[in-house]
């Protein structure tokens, strides 16, 4: 666990690196990272990971005939 000095230090650490005008754009987007993260997790959806074939492989193999 870190202790309030260490929160601290590493809180100017981040101001100093990154600047106080691009954190909201920062917390914004990790914000958004973790919805999308969570929204995902909890569809029970499954991955088809079967191969398709597009418009130009099929009418390749079509005038390879």
């Amino acid at each position: 666990m870190l202790s309030p000095m260490e929160l601290g230090v590493v809180g100017v650490l981040v101001v100093l690196l990154f600047g106080t005008k691009r954190l909201p754009e920062l917390g914004s987007g990790l914000g958004k990272a973790i919805s999308n993260f969570k929204r995902s997790y909890k569809e029970s959806m499954e991955i088809d990971v079967t191969p398709t074939q597009s418009k130009s492989e099929s009418s390749q193999k079509e005038e390879g005939k």
